[in-house]
Formats: structure tokens, C-alpha cells, sequence
């Protein structure tokens, strides 16, 4: 059993390097701060044995017959990707004032636009794709302020930086569990958006086909959106190549019908985007641990 002191220490230790990484170098420019953190975790993917072990695990499930020189390619860019979006996240003040960066898309801008003239939430599903704080970003500056969704952390001090991050993006920021949902349902019948990342593994969610294999996804969001009668729209932000811009995308609600049904139609939509940027998804979620069912028709 891990004593309280040690895993206090324990807990800064690992903080050391992000805080080094985060702070360093402040007289340079946002940009250039946040492809430092960016080639910080490319360098990790590419040459830890433990981050690379775990990222083959998952591409070779969707790729198997990807060979060693492409995966230590793709990993390398898989955490320079994460790593310019984490900056942006726990500096997500600095990131939102660079409006220009971001190229807006979709009909869904317009849907928002009208629910908020009438007094009505909505409930934005995206996931660990290019970068995600770009959509709520665009929505702040146009004076749709929307709440974000997150997992608490462990650590102290990451979920420190976390949750300040997502604040700067938007107001409240709810924590996933009972309390945190309460929270949400009072935030969207009282007219507010949400902003939901729905490809994390869930303990109770239904196994759903995800870039081919069933995997466990919560089908909660797309309940409310039924129950409180909001939009339930997909959003993406894609990084374009090695660039701080950013195509952010609002689609059309996915039309009502069942949760199951809605849900899946939203992992249909990640994973054409996936599989077209494999690099700007982060593969080590675990999405497929604890698999009960075989796959799916992956070629879909």
C-alpha cells in the first residue's frame, strides 16, 4: 500500500517535468511555446518503451499491418499534436485570443445562434481529436459561453491545471460523476450549452462499434439531449499540418431517435475523422480494454 507522503512526492515528481516544460521559455511566443511542448512529448512517444508499447498496442489493433518505421513515425506526431493541444489547454486564455487561427465551418453555428435568442441549451459531443478547445474557443468570443466536461485527475497538479484550463474556455467546468451531473442537467435546463467528450471508456455505457470493435460508450449525453430536448451536435476542431490553425467544424444535430442509435452515429463520425488524421487522435485511452464482444466490420 502507497503511504500518503510518498505518494505526495510521487505526485510532484511527475509534475516537475510538465511545469519545466509549461514555463520554460516565457519570453517566446505562444506558438513557438506550445510546439516546444508539443516536440517535448513527440520525443516521449518516440523513445520511452512504455509510451510506445502502449500506442502499438492500440494502432496494431486498427492498423496490424502498419510496420515499426510508420508507427514510430505516427507516434512522434500523435505527441507533438497532444502536446501543442495540452498547452492550449491549461493556457487557454492566451489560446482563445488567437481568433484568427481558427476557420469555422458547418451548420451548426447557426442551430446554436437560435437556441441561444430562444433561452435554450444544447449538448456538444466531440472527442480527444486535433484540438477540442478550439470549438468552445469560437463559442466564448461569439458570446455562447459553454460549459466543459472533465474526468478528475490524481494528481493534484495536473487536475489543478486542468480545471483552470477549462474555465478560461468556459464556465462552470463540471466533473464527470453524480454531483457533476447534477450540475450539468441544472446548466442546460437553465439554457446552457455543454461540451462533451464521449470517447473515453465508460464502466456503464453500452459496447458500441468504434473504427471497427466494439468498445464501451456512454450513451448519458445523448439521453439528456432526448429528455431536455437540446441539440445533440457533433463538433470537431482539426489542426491543419504542423500549423496553429485550426478548422472547426459545427454539423448539423444528429436527429433524434434513441440514445444507442444517436450515440453511434456520433462514433461513426469520430472515427471517419480518425481514420483520415490518425495522428491528431490520442490513441492511448485504452478505448478497447476490458472488450467483450469481437468486432465489427472494420472496412464500414
Amino acid at each position: 500500500m502507497v503511504t500518503r507522503p510518498f505518494k505526495y512526492v510521487w505526485q510532484h515528481l511527475r509534475y516537475v517535468p510538465l511545469l519545466g516544460a509549461l514555463t520554460w521559455s516565457k519570453w517566446r511566443s505562444f506558438d513557438a511555446r506550445a510546439r516546444s511542448l508539443g516536440n517535448l512529448i513527440g520525443w516521449t512517444m518516440r523513445w520511452i518503451p512504455i509510451a510506445r508499447r502502449r500506442f502499438d498496442r492500440e494502432i496494431l489493433r486498427i492498423y496490424p499491418d502498419m510496420d515499426r518505421a510508420e508507427r514510430l513515425a505516427l507516434s512522434r506526431k500523435m505527441g507533438q499534436n497532444m502536446g501543442r493541444t495540452l498547452f492550449e489547454v491549461f493556457h487557454n486564455t492566451g489560446f482563445q485570443a488567437h481568433q484568427e487561427n481558427f476557420h469555422i465551418s458547418g451548420p451548426g453555428l447557426a442551430v446554436l445562434e437560435q437556441m441561444r435568442a430562444e433561452g435554450r441549451g444544447a449538448i456538444l459531443v466531440s472527442g480527444h481529436f486535433g484540438q477540442w478547445e478550439a470549438v468552445r474557443a469560437v463559442l466564448k468570443h461569439r458570446g455562447m459561453e459553454t460549459a466543459g466536461v472533465y474526468r478528475r485527475q490524481s494528481n493534484r497538479h495536473y487536475q489543478r491545471l486542468l480545471v483552470r484550463g477549462i474555465e478560461q474556455g468556459g464556465r462552470p467546468a463540471l466533473t464527470t460523476g453524480r454531483h457533476g451531473t447534477k450540475e450539468l442537467i441544472r446548466h442546460l435546463r437553465g439554457g446552457g450549452f455543454v461540451a462533451i467528450l464521449l470517447d473515453e471508456k465508460t464502466v456503464d455505457g453500452e459496447m458500441l462499434p468504434f473504427l471497427g470493435f466494439d468498445a464501451l460508450t456512454s450513451t448519458a449525453a445523448a439521453r439528456l439531449a432526448l429528455k431536455y430536448d437540446v441539440p445533440f451536435m457533433p463538433v470537431f476542431g482539426t489542426r491543419r499540418e504542423g500549423s496553429s490553425d485550426i478548422d472547426v467544424e459545427f454539423l448539423a444535430p444528429i436527429a433524434p431517435s434513441d440514445p444507442i442509435t444517436m450515440t453511434r452515429t456520433f462514433n461513426d463520425l469520430l472515427s471517419a475523422r480518425i481514420l483520415a488524421h490518425p495522428d491528431q487522435w490520442y490513441w492511448l485511452l485504452r478505448r478497447w480494454k476490458d472488450m467483450r464482444r469481437p468486432a465489427v466490420d472494420r472496412t464500414a
